[in-house]
């Protein structure tokens, strides 16, 4: 199978979302509308060539287990920091077993320069955005709002931090975008709450950031106290412009050839709206993926997997319900149109609980807050049964942090979106299914679905051409106790 590997700017044209160049405008998105009944909210358009760039900071994350915004589940948290040996079994072996299909060459090794973790960078994840050093004092006078706007041109989503919320009981916060159309609201912190002020905001959608603090009542004698909330950083999404050469940038590295683009061949992929009609089960199976904002700053896709409050997603994405807490999960994150510059308005909830995690399988099972909220995006099934070689596949994904798009081809041919190896060698001998479907940055965590049977093949984890995921054979023994 040819391999291309060119440069990203030869492929601007097959970007998410992103297809029209939108010339003559100036600022960053513009968003105009609510709601994610499929109503366009914004657009993606040229960073200001003046915008400064921030070097990215580091949030260090405090150890432990930060409190759920859910109870906690029965099931425990199951961790494998090395890897399982598999042994080699026959090919008549039960599901669940891994048996091995002969190589016609050698494997590279998995995480080696021509299979690097899809996500590439050192944490594994893929950079969507940057954090910015601030210094807000927003203190609260009298019984009116005050009010702090952050502006950054370009940005497709502000996030601010909180470093200190002295708030009395009925004291809020809401944290809007520009028009108002996007609101999170913040109470005071409880006694009980051990990161008392110490959090991040939702991400709202857009180039701005409105920060309100609101008062239930002023005190008795009329005097204004020390209450407000300190804003020390906020993370700045990237434009659309920024992200086309980030993960470029982030991948290549001393003796990298290219490959980790992990586009093979001509880009097939195509925004998830292009198979409404064309492929409708395809596009009703997207529904059920999340855009994973990890720290601000970094992506990966998960996914609803069966009907209760289960989401899946790669180890090498995070692997603690601390992280995990601290995780945005966009659902319904697409285009309005085929190949059009608009896109919808996501239903966001926050990650609560890690469930289970493995190094050697690289899944991370965790659950999210206000379920309720996005069960109607449906979910997917593991299969139990490992897939054909050739046989063909889609994956929904959002790579290098766009708007969901679908690899393999639309309508009932999958173009090169199929498997090549149902026995690769992953992080064990034989725990991958190999595939030519085409990724990128961003894509680790993805559903591998065999348009056969329209249930998960393999989780994505691996790039370098072919790309690889875990077998969902191997995932449906080792979780079915958790769903």
């Amino acid at each position: 199978m040819p391999l291309k590997t060119g440069p990203r700017k030869a492929r601007l044209a097959l970007a998410a979302c992103a297809a029209l160049v939108l010339a003559g405008v100036a600022g960053g998105a513009a968003w105009h509308a609510a709601g994610d009944d499929g109503k366009p909210v914004g657009t993606w358009h040229e960073a200001p060539a003046a915008a400064a760039r921030t070097p990215v900071s580091v949030d260090d994350q405090k150890a432990g287990q930060r409190p759920a915004r859910e109870a906690a589940p029965d099931s425990p948290v199951v961790a494998s920091p090395g890897a399982e040996p598999f042994a080699t079994e026959p090919a008549t072996a039960e599901p669940g077993s891994v048996t091995r299909e002969p190589e016609s060459a050698t494997v590279p090794r998995a995480g080696s320069p021509e299979r690097p973790v899809e996500s590439g960078a050192a944490t594994g994840r893929e950079q969507v955005g940057e954090l910015v050093n601030v210094r807000k004092l927003l203190r609260l006078q009298g019984d009116q709002p005050q009010r702090e706007k952050f502006h950054y041109p370009g940005a497709t989503f502000v996030k601010l931090h909180f470093s200190r919320m002295d708030l009395e009981p009925g004291d809020y916060v809401t944290v809007s975008n520009a028009d108002g159309t996007e609101e999170h609201r913040y109470e005071a912190p409880t006694p009980d709450d051990p990161r008392g002020g110490d959090r991040w905001a939702m991400s709202v959608t857009g180039d701005t950031a409105v920060l309100e603090v609101h008062r239930a009542e002023q005190d008795e004698e009329g005097l204004d106290g020390p209450a407000g909330v300190d804003v020390d950083r906020v993370a700045r999404g990237f434009s659309r412009t920024e992200q086309e050469r980030q993960p470029e940038k982030q991948l290549i590295a001393p003796g990298r050839t290219g490959r980790e683009e992990s586009v093979c061949g001509s880009d097939t992929s195509a925004d998830a709206v292009c198979y409404r009609s064309a492929d409708p089960v395809a596009y009703t199976k997207s529904k059920a993926i999340a855009r994973l904002l990890i720290n601000g700053t970094e992506l990966c896709t998960g996914w609803r997997i069966g009907t209760q409050n289960r989401l899946l997603t790669n180890n090498h994405c995070f692997t603690t319900s601390a992280e995990a807490y601290d995780t945005e999960v966009w659902f319904n994150y697409q285009c309005a149109k085929c190949g059009g510059p608009e896109v919808v308005k996501p239903t966001k909830v926050w990650g609560a609980q890690v469930i289970a995690t493995d190094r050697t399988l690289d899944y991370t099972l965790f659950s999210v807050d206000k379920f309720a909220s996005v069960q109607k995006f449906g979910y997917l099934s593991l299969d139990t049964k490992r897939p054909a070689k050739n046989q063909q596949l889609y994956v929904p994904q959002h790579p290098a942090g766009k708007p969901t798009r679908i690899s393999g081809a639309l309508g009932e041919k999958a173009g090169n979106c199929m498997v090549v190896n149902p026995g690769y060698d992953g992080y064990a001998t034989a725990s991958d299914v190999a595939y030519y479907c085409d990724t990128e940055g961003g894509s680790s965590g993805s559903p591998v679905l065999s348009r056969a049977t329209n249930k998960v093949v393999a989780l994505h984890h691996f790039g370098g051409c072919p790309n690889s995921g875990v077998r969902g054979d191997l995932l449906a023994t080792r979780l079915a106790k958790y769903l």
